[in-house]
């Protein structure tokens, strides 16, 4: 973290809660990525004015924050962030700001024992952090959502409650289709092949072999034997398509797909799938339901 960020930091744990709030009386809420704000907004409907400092195809993995974003969350009444490291360049400033402000991690209640691990850097196991893709699991953070903006705004708890029931309702159709989606694609072609290991909550939930180049954290670095393994494996199990990300330079597994067309094995593109970032902002992708259904409905058509 660089001195003028870490500046910026002490700066903003130093400043109280009495600079935010909105002038039409709206709890002013600002979350690191578009899912949590999308369910936010649903939670918090009329109630809350919502700002996302990450947009469409943005990585958060690799996100620092701006100027701009200090101010957004220095004005913030509340504070909405992934955790599990997702926001990795960030984790310092939110520890800061939690002396001053409610800034919440939308995972923190999610089981451990629900929480997929990985080897990270130096041998240490990490957690990974891309709970939204089992819809089970985001139901959870959608109550850590609604609980937080409960504890900051308890006059209008009853209004936050019915609105988080009815987002509830729709997930457990969204986690119904995906199930039943997924199943329809003939079991030996149930391999999904990304850039990075985003997909691990999906596979577990929904029954599909997940592998990615890169680990779940697109900081990793990955070389030509990541890439000859991969291309292997997909030539031994005769894959036909991998799929590219909307957060993440396509140039990684482009490099797989040629390195098996020189050994006679074409494998073309399934689709265009939205890891850690939703689409953009009034199209249906750009919507956390819109984006896991586009997810689902591109695995199948590429796999059936």
């Amino acid at each position: 973290m660089t001195i003028m960020f870490l500046a910026a930091a002490a700066a903003l744990a130093a400043c109280g809660t009495d600079a935010g709030g909105s002038p039409d009386g709206k709890l002013l809420v600002t979350a690191t990525t578009g899912m949590i704000a999308d369910a936010a907004k649903e939670i918090g409907g009329d109630d809350v004015e919502v700002t996302a400092l990450m947009g469409a195809g943005t990585d958060p993995h690799l996100y620092k924050a701006s100027q701009g974003d200090i101010e957004k969350l220095d004005r913030a009444d509340l504070v909405l962030y992934n955790g599990l490291h997702l926001e990795g360049k960030m984790a310092e400033l939110f520890e800061k700001m939690e002396k001053t402000k409610p800034t919440v991690a939308v995972a923190a209640g999610i089981p451990e024992s629900e929480l997929l691990t990985a080897p990270g850097a130096a041998g240490e196991i990490s957690h990974d952090p891309h709970i939204w893709f089992d819809v089970k699991l985001w139901s959870i953070a959608a109550g850590t959502i609604r609980d937080a903006l409960i504890e900051k705004d308890p006059q209008n708890k009853e209004k936050y409650e019915e609105r988080a029931e009815a987002y509830l309702n729709k997930l457990v159709e969204l986690d119904a289709y995906a199930k039943e989606q997924i199943a329809a694609i003939p079991e030996q072609s149930r391999v999904l092949v990304t850039a990075h290991d985003a997909f691990g909550y999906f596979g577990k939930a929904y029954g599909i072999e997940v592998r990615g180049l890169q680990g779940m954290n697109t900081m990793a670095e990955y070389g030509s034997k990541d890439v000859s393994d991969l291309r292997d494996f997909l030539i031994e199990n005769n894959i036909k398509a991998v799929f590219i990300e909307s957060s993440v330079p396509h140039k990684s597994i482009e490099a797989v797909i040629e390195g098996a067309k020189s050994l006679g094995h074409d494998i073309k593109i399934g689709g265009e799938l939205f890891s850690d970032a939703m689409g953009e902002e009034g199209t249906e992708e750009g919507s956390y339901i819109g984006m896991v259904k586009h997810n689902v409905d591109t695995i199948v058509r590429a796999l059936k």
